[in-house]
Parts: structure tokens; sequence; C-alpha cells
């Protein structure tokens, strides 16, 4: 993906048929760098067919995420955010990392089309597709330490299912520690990462990453069971709407995690706990195991498990939880 290939796209968004030559001539190259703008797109999701004497036209058409739309849908709380919006970046969160140090403002946002090293947990790569996928950071700021601010990814997974839910999307649920999953398959992602003195005050750079549409050559590439919102609401999202209805959750739930950590909200986290009562294995960072049944969140956000030697309290997040198979 170059910025040549997004130039090339965004004229073939509205998913009507446009000539190389046209193109070429639009775009001030030659009609062999909109072929190679384009060649291999199927690899990320895209699908262009290319039919002799009409051109090139797109599977389906493309919205694009927008700062000024995304404005208008946030209403009276465009102001409370500052919004970029880049085709490619190298990874959302590694960039307002770096501006967070250099002393970016809190409330900032970043979201991208494109990510050559976009992150998931534990290192995974998060799979995404242009036009097709939300995937953003916010950088919020705390007077707070780090060490004070537990529970942060369990009260950011809470604000999700909020906006999921004015979405439409009200049968989501949350996984332990930060994955929100739909009728037993993975729907979306965070990745929260922290700098600043151990008493204060600190910055969080909360990232996301939402199953909009995968296309089929994505979904093979994913190593657990995935579902996107254009299966659970029969038809793609407006991205740019559904980043406003998050942003706006979780700029009022932070606030509140602020003031009264994540205590008030874990019997509001604990409805939405998939492996509630259910038997699980925790993999620990040595390959370690530990079995158990979920018992929900203490109030500091640590996972609790009532094992054969008593009830034990997780805080790592650096393990992976499943179903125990044949349990």
């Amino acid at each position: 993906m170059t910025p040549l290939t997004f130039q090339t796209l965004r004229l073939l968004a509205d998913g009507e048929f446009r000539s190389g030559e046209a193109m070429a001539r639009t775009l001030g190259v030659s009609r062999a760098s909109v072929w190679n703008a384009l060649h291999g797109l199927d690899g990320a999701g895209l699908e262009i067919f290319k039919v002799r004497g009409r051109g090139y036209r797109l599977s389906q058409p493309l919205r694009w995420l927008d700062g000024a739309a995304i404005e208008r849908e946030l209403g009276a709380h465009a102001r409370d955010f500052s919004i970029e919006v880049l085709d490619i970046a190298a990874s959302t969160n590694t960039t307002l990392m770096e501006r967070a140090a250099s002393g970016t403002a809190g409330a900032s946002v970043l979201a991208a089309e494109w990510q050559t090293h976009g992150r998931g947990r534990r290192g995974r790569v998060w799979h995404a597709t242009p036009g097709a996928a939300l995937t953003f950071s916010l950088l919020w700021r705390f007077q707070q330490g780090a060490s004070a601010l537990s529970g942060l990814s369990l009260a950011v997974g809470v604000a999700v299912i909020r906006a999921l839910a004015r979405f439409g999307v009200v049968d989501a649920g949350l996984k332990w520690p930060n994955d929100v999953i739909w009728r037993g398959r993975k729907l979306a992602g965070m990745l929260i990462e922290m700098q600043g003195e151990v008493t204060g005050p600190s910055a969080a750079v909360i990232g996301i990453g939402l199953n909009c549409r995968l296309p089929d050559a994505l979904r093979d590439r994913i190593d657990q069971p995935v579902v996107d919102l254009a299966q659970i609401c029969a038809a793609a999202p407006d991205r740019n709407r559904l980043l406003a209805l998050l942003l706006i959750e979780i700029a009022q739930l932070l606030e509140e995690f602020a003031l009264s950590g994540f205590a008030p909200l874990r019997a509001e986290w604990q409805s939405h706990d998939v492996y509630q009562d259910k038997p699980v294995r925790l993999t620990l960072p040595d390959a370690g195991t530990i079995d158990g049944l979920g018992k929900g969140v203490g109030d500091d956000g640590a996972l609790l498990l009532e094992t054969a030697s008593g009830l034990r309290r997780i805080h790592s997040g650096d393990v992976s939880l499943r179903i125990q198979h044949g349990a």
C-alpha cells in the first residue's frame, strides 16, 4: 500500500468503472503506475475487477474515514477531541506514544485506514482492510500514576460495549482482559500502553481495532473465530458515526474512571463476562497453565479463577484465556 494506491482507490470508491487512462491523467502518472498501485490488493482484502474497454472497478464501494464527518457526528463533543485521520501509519499506538512523550495534549485521536505494523495484544498482528475496518488510538492523560490505573482496559471494554449498544449491537460480551466477543467470535480488541511517573501524572494510549467488514482473504489469516459488524448488522457500518459514538462513550467513562477507578464498573463488566462460571484454561507466559472456573474480576480488575487449590487472582494480561475443550 502506497500513497498512490490510496489516491487510486479514492477514484474508485464509488464502485463505478474507471479507465486506467483516465485515472492516470487525473493523478498525473502513467497507466503502468496505476496498474502497479492496484496490483496485489486482493491480499489486503480488496477485490478489484478489470474489464477490457471499461477499466477498473471495486467489488464494493468504499466510504473513507473523514475527520470532518467524524466531527459532525460528534456534534457538541467535537471540541473535546483533536482528530487526525491518516491513510497509512506504521502503528497508531506507536505514533501516539511518541507524541505523548513529546507533550501532545490528551484527548488526541489518531485513526488510520492502513497500518503497516498494526499490533494486537501479546505482539499479534491486527489484520484490517482499508475502507472496511476501524483502527484508531486515543491518548488520555491522568493525574495518577500507572499503578493507580488497574482495570483500565476493562473499563474501556465497558465503554465499547455501551457504544455498540447505541449502534444496535446489544448482545456483545467481554473477555478478560481486552476483547469484545459476539456469540463466541472476536469482534474487537484493545491494546493499552502507558507512560509516565510512578506517582503521576501518566498517559495512556488506548488502541482499538474493530472488525467492520472482514473479507475472506483476511479471515483465512486469523487464528481464531472472528465476526464483523456487516454480519451482525446485515450491512457495513458508517465508520465515521461509529468512531464518534466510541469516542463519546470512552471519554465519558475515562472521566469517571479517573475519579473512582474500576470498582464502580465491576458489576457492569461482569454482566457481559463471556467466561462467567465456565471452565477455562489460562496459559501463562512460560507456557504453564491454570485450569478453573471463571469467577469474574475483582475491584482492581484482576481475573478471578476458582481452582482446585482455591481462588486465584491473575493480574497480568500477558496470558491467554480459553474455554477448556472437552470440559
